[in-house]
């Protein structure tokens, strides 16, 4: 199981050092090391609001992110806080308390902006925290929203570069959570009580009319409607007395307001049970090494100038993911065989059929940790690797044979080598003698198992060795006549063109089976690869369903408000959704 992080408080993961975002080593150290699923809540609003107050309380504490007690912005950056997740076993739970908006020392809305769109690329829940109702200045303050198609990329395709990819927006972003502090209207609608909900769906309601003050009203409240089709909303009463705000932390749980106690626990209890998983497109599920990826991914555009990219963002991480992937493969590969094989194979088909089961297993481990691998690139080198480890596990093989059956040979023949050099066979009918005794142990030879593929042609090159000793005794062997002699001549001549026909015929025998082997790899890897792209398109064809039927209410919803254009323009946005190129086609050549 993968083990769990304990934090003992927050640390920086993004520092902001005058208007330039910096990523906190310490931190990535931090998420490389989280390999459970993350769950990522992040908040923003603007400062002094009690921002941190609430992510303190869904990490189970009291103290932890800086609350601060004076009108300055005590968040720098992005600060990240990973708890063990208290209600999914298996998973952590990571905390992102962002820097207050809108400080006025800090005089750089640009920043802000860039805090506002990072908190949400890595969130799955996003929360906006600000103070009373939500009035039109409420809505001026949440400007950032209008401006989050000018901060983010959802394509990386540069025939997108002047396009409003936006529409794509809805599968990547979190759900959003506004919470209201210090909230004091009564929450009543003609007369009926309304939930915070139902308060919050109301507030997003738009004018009719086409002047720029209608529109400055619209756009906000467009925006969230159409990036956040999941959001929910809470309201808290003042927490204390105001001579005990600065000071919060400290306050016993008698010396809060009950209500809002209550509603604290309400919010967390929603958070920690509905905030899922973050998860990319694909439904590819980010954990610790994943999530720091993303943050080095957007940081680092920001910082070059350009726009965060979305799909950018899942390609690098893929890039790296898919690496990985190939290197598991193989060292699961090089593991199987390792157990599995016995060198010297008694034929090349045993050892392929080895090589086979553990290909097909790599492949699968390749699968399983792979994802966006763009024109099999990742696979095809994958391909490459495993040809290479066979072809080294049959040149092993082969040399393995090779030493078995020489050593062999050594010990069965060196007793006749040394009749031979004390001139046992040197004497009429010695020839024959010899002959027979040498035939004698080639069966010998021949008995003895697991000697290889090598067998053959370790013998033949032996007894080629020793051609010279045999012709020596056959012509010095007076009890032979000269016609017999010439018959034994033909008689070797002839075996030995048989034995380098045999040997012609194994050769293109292993040929044959190298071929049907490389086949069958091919084969294999078009199998899984084939499979694993059926899934991906079903999974696609879910998200794009997902997305096309929040559209739709959406755009129902527009229509039955009246505003005829919204939702003529939302209808053009399903309908291009509709009729995009689905990931299908033919499979590319892989090795």
């Amino acid at each position: 199981m993968a083990a769990e992080i304990h934090m003992t408080g927050p640390v920086s993961l993004i520092d902001n050092t005058e208007g330039q975002l910096v990523v906190n080593p310490e931190a990535l150290k931090i998420l490389s090391a989280v390999t459970q699923p993350v769950v990522v809540v992040a908040i923003v609003g603007l400062y002094r609001t009690g921002k941190s107050y609430l992510m303190n309380r869904l990490a189970g504490k009291n103290k932890g992110f800086s609350l601060g007690s004076t009108v300055k912005s005590h968040t720098k950056g992005i600060w990240m806080w990973c708890v063990p997740h208290p209600k999914k076993p298996g998973h952590t739970l990571v905390l992102l308390d962002t820097e207050g908006l809108g400080d006025i020392e800090k005089g750089d809305n640009e920043n802000d902006s860039w805090i506002f769109a990072l908190a949400i690329l890595l969130s799955s829940t996003f929360v906006y925290n600000s103070m009373g109702t939500i009035n039109q200045q409420a809505m001026d303050q949440l400007h950032y929203v209008t401006e989050l198609t000018d901060r983010i990329k959802a394509n990386s395709s540069p025939d997108n570069n002047n396009v409003d990819d936006s529409a794509d927006f809805v599968s990547f972003f979190p759900a959003f959570v506004w919470t209201l502090r210090d909230f004091c209207l009564e929450l009543k609608t003609d007369g009926e009580s309304i939930t915070p909900n139902d308060y919050l769906e109301l507030s997003l309601k738009l004018r009719k009319g086409t002047d720029k003050k209608t529109q400055s009203f619209n756009d906000p409240r467009l925006c969230i409607r159409k990036f956040f089709p999941k959001r929910k909303c809470f309201i808290f009463d003042r927490p204390a007395r105001t001579k005990y705000l600065a000071c919060l932390e400290q306050l016993k749980e008698e010396d809060l307001n009950p209500d809002f106690i209550e509603q604290v626990a309400e919010f967390c209890s929603y958070i920690l049970s509905h905030s899922n998983v973050k998860t990319l497109s694909g439904g590819i599920t980010v954990n610790g090494p994943r999530l720091e990826s993303l943050v080095l991914t957007y940081v680092s555009a920001i910082s070059s100038g350009d726009l965060p990219c979305m799909e950018s963002a899942v390609l690098a991480l893929a890039q790296l993911e898919n690496s990985a992937a190939v290197e598991k493969a193989v060292a699961h590969y090089n593991q199987q065989m390792g157990q599995k094989v016995q060198l010297p194979t008694e034929t090349l088909q045993e050892l392929l059929d080895l090589h086979r089961d553990s290909e097909r297993e790599a492949i699968e481990v390749f699968m399983k940790n792979s994802f966006k691998d763009v024109d099999q690139k990742f696979q095809r080198k994958l391909g490459a690797q495993l040809d290479a480890r066979r072809d080294d596990f049959c040149e092993q093989n082969s040399k393995a044979s090779s030493d078995c059956c020489m050593a062999l040979l050594q010990d069965i023949f060196s007793p006749l080598e040394d009749d031979v050099k004390q001139g046992i066979f040197s004497k009429p009918g010695g020839y024959r003698l010899f002959i027979q005794k040498q035939q004698e142990l080639k069966n010998k030879y021949y008995q003895v198992p697991r000697k290889g593929i090598q067998a053959e042609e370790v013998l033949k090159k032996y007894l080629e060795s020793k051609e010279d000793v045999a012709d020596a005794l056959l012509q010095t062997d007076q009890s032979l006549s000269e016609k017999e002699k010439a018959i034994e001549v033909e008689r070797i001549k002839a075996e030995s063109a048989e034995a380098a026909q045999k040997m012609l015929e194994e050769i293109q025998k292993k040929n044959e089976k190298m071929m049907e082997q490389k086949e069958k790899s091919y084969q294999e890897h078009v199998k899984q690869l084939t499979e694993k792209m059926e899934s991906d398109k079903a999974q696609f064809m879910a998200e794009q369903e997902k997305i096309i039927n929040v559209k739709f209410k959406e755009q129902e919803l527009l229509l039955k408000e009246g505003f005829e254009n919204e939702s003529n323009r939302l209808r053009k946005e399903i309908r291009d959704i509709q009729i995009r190129d689905r990931p299908s086609g033919p499979i590319c050549n892989i090795l």
